[in-house]
């Protein structure tokens, strides 16, 4: 009975591996020189506005460290660029935040102001269309150890002797590692221990994928920052995660969470509540939401940083069902290397965000 169990279970595995192998290839054409970056660095988020206008959030710039009271602020190593629909650069935006120190992801809400995330600061800063700061969510992390007290030369900063909180935001919450609860359950507050994602729904509501570090849930926020409610802990079952690298919202309000651990994209309503699970598509990573009806998810199988296996991005009905898939991983100009982020308005444009190659790539699908 074992032996059959067995069979029947590697049986199974080998159609979903199937399904996703042979998924209809889409033909496609890639430019790779439409934007030229002020700064070229990693980009870790590309995203476009109701103008076409273009936003990347890349991770390169001058550090700076400055040394407070009773800890170190660390900013400036992440950029974020705003380009015209013909790739000519407008302008640098929230430069010398203090919120920009590992960029993450970049994404616009529905009335077109701009989210960057940092996973380094476990900050969301939002800003209006024309680039004035409008609100902060989350907290900033000790970068280095607290001083003991008032008087501490800063040449001792690093003294193994002092204590410091972790250095992710959640990482002494409930779940956070502390014992108070499920682990990567978070504090229901603004703790974020790397985020990775935002998303929106109609009634302004903030998702906020928490994340990459001790967290694995989802943070709701209302339209003036106040915390809602939230959901998800570590693990493999209904509503648990391992490792969030991704999420997007429909037109309906559900969300659509890239559970990269678990090699699959959870579906949920805006409640929380689970519908339905997405899985034979490799290891979820990156993923937008076209404006288009009907609407289409597509999904990043990223390649890892040890390896050029992988790197194509499927392209799915929101029933999970796959419509084909196009490219693989690589470096040169309609290859992809680590894509961390998708922007896809209209159906067939996506602007792809990579990691590995410093760049931010247009794809046009053939219909």
């Amino acid at each position: 009975m074992k032996r059959i169990l067995q069979l029947l279970t590697a049986t199974v595995l080998g159609v979903c591996t199937l399904s996703a192998q042979s998924a209809p290839e889409i033909k496609y054409e890639a430019a790779a020189d439409v934007l030229t970056l002020p700064a070229y660095g990693e980009v870790a988020g590309v995203a476009t506005n109701s103008r076409g206008h273009v936003f990347v959030y890349a991770r390169t710039g001058h550090p700076v460290a400055t040394l407070g009271d009773e800890r170190t602020f660390y900013h400036g190593n992440a950029r974020l660029f705003e380009f015209d629909p013909s790739g000519k650069f407008v302008k640098e935006i929230g430069q010398g935040t203090y919120g920009f120190d590992f960029a993450q992801q970049v994404r616009i809400d529905p009335e077109d102001n701009i989210w960057a995330v940092d996973a380094g600061s476990n900050v969301l800063t939002k800003f209006a269309p024309d680039g004035r700061l409008l609100m902060v969510i989350g907290r900033k992390p000790e970068a280095i150890a607290v001083r003991p007290g008032p008087g501490m030369p800063a040449r001792l900063i690093d003294d193994k002797s002092a204590t410091a909180p972790p250095t992710g935001g959640g990482g002494g919450g409930e779940g956070g590692g502390a014992g108070r609860g499920a682990p990567g359950a978070g504090t229901k507050s603004e703790l974020f221990s790397r985020p990775t994602d935002v998303a929106f729904d109609r009634a302004g509501n903030v998702y906020i994928a928490d994340g990459m570090g001790t967290n694995n849930r989802i943070a709701v926020f209302n339209r003036d920052g106040n915390w809602v409610r939230g959901w998800g802990q570590t693990g493999s079952g209904q509503g648990q995660f391992d490792k969030i690298r991704g999420m997007v919202a429909d037109a309906a309000g559900n969300l659509y969470v890239a559970d990269s651990g678990n090699n699959r994209i959870q579906v949920f309503d805006s409640q929380g509540a689970f519908k339905s699970e997405i899985t034979g598509i490799g290891t979820p990573q990156a993923l937008c939401i076209t404006a288009s009806s009907p609407q289409y998810l597509y999904s990043s199988n990223s390649n890892d940083p040890e390896s050029m296996d992988n790197g194509e991005i499927y392209k799915l009905q929101l029933d999970g069902k796959v419509v084909g898939r196009f490219g693989k991983a690589g470096r040169v100009p309609g290859e992809f290397g680590m894509v961390n982020s998708l922007d896809c308005r209209a159906e067939n444009t996506v602007w792809v965000g990579e990691v590995w190659n410093w760049r931010a790539q247009k794809v046009s699908l053939k219909r």
